[in-house]
């Protein structure tokens, strides 16, 4: 392990931003960041030595990889928190497709508009193979609420639920970003009243498991029945969400898309997106594209 990899693990343990999965990922980029400085020949003695030649370096070598704009641009996102942490978030541009006087990116622009829903329904035949009984409420919680698995995982319905909303904390949540899903079914109720009655004041981590231990629970039993890309009920969320709020079917369900949508349709979309994306806690409106299409 390099002097830099060593110092930049430090500084992670140091600043433990975001969930386990968002901090995971900065691990596994920041590391092979700072590998792929050091076989450039940039022999940094410390985070804090970062300058835009290395930032510069590293958007051009993964640009000639032809790594994917979604993948440069998560990249970035790392790179960012190391220059702030290390007190030099200004040296990069805040645009991923600017520039300023030391670093031009010229990212593209990401496309948001997908040809195919990944829509997916809870296959109950499977689900009744699960073991697991904390998994298989896990797996009720991302069909009935668009909960990300790791949300799901960690839920705690004794800080969660509040009346006829849910308050997801933000450790739960992806980048840290706490939100609140409204409880509007009866199917809503009886999976709350479930993980109520199975874990009471506890979360779906059992007492005597981590969270990574559980997530492996997960993955093991989920494997073993044939769930697989459970983030697709996610998806089956947005677009049911749509169908209930707009009145219509969104264009990855095979509704209308944009341009055939009156001016007043075409407010009520607006709006509807807007309350979907806050919903799947995202921060912006073209990543919900990617669940119900433009």
């Amino acid at each position: 392990m390099s002097k830099l990899t060593y110092q930049l693990n430090g500084l992670m343990l140091r600043n433990k931003d975001g969930s386990y999965g968002t901090r995971a990922e900065r691990q596994k980029i920041l590391v092979q960041a700072a590998e792929q400085l050091r076989e450039r020949g940039y022999k940094l003695p410390n985070p804090y030595a970062l300058k835009p030649k290395h930032v510069q370096y590293l958007v051009e070598r993964w640009k000639s990889e032809k790594l994917s704009t979604g993948t440069i641009k998560n990249r970035m996102a790392h790179i960012r928190w190391w220059a702030e942490k290390v007190g030099k978030s200004s040296m990069i541009p805040k645009s991923n497709s600017g520039s300023n006087h030391a670093i031009k990116l010229d990212i593209e622009k990401r496309s948001y508009v997908p040809t195919e829903s990944k829509a997916k329904d809870l296959d109950l035949e499977k689900l009744a193979k699960v073991s697991d009984s904390n998994v298989k409420l896990s797996l009720k919680l991302q069909k009935e609420f668009g909960l990300r698995r790791e949300e799901a995982i960690k839920f705690k319905p004794s800080y969660a639920i509040r009346g006829d909303k849910l308050v997801l904390k933000a450790s739960w949540c992806k980048g840290g970003r706490a939100r609140e899903l409204p409880i509007r079914t009866e199917s809503q109720r009886e999976v709350l009243r479930e993980v109520q009655q199975a874990v009471g004041n506890g979360s779906l981590i059992p007492h005597n498991k981590t969270y990574i231990q559980q997530l492996n629970v997960y993955g093991r039993q989920t494997s073993d029945v044939g769930l697989c890309k459970m983030h697709g009920l996610r998806h089956m969320y947005a677009q049911e969400r749509y169908h209930e709020l707009a009145g219509w079917k969104c264009p990855l369900a095979g509704g209308p898309t944009s341009k055939e949508l009156s001016p007043e349709e075409k407010a009520i979309d607006r709006d509807v997106r807007n309350i979907i994306t806050e919903e799947l806690g995202h921060s912006r409106e073209q990543i919900t594209v990617q669940y119900i299409g433009r």
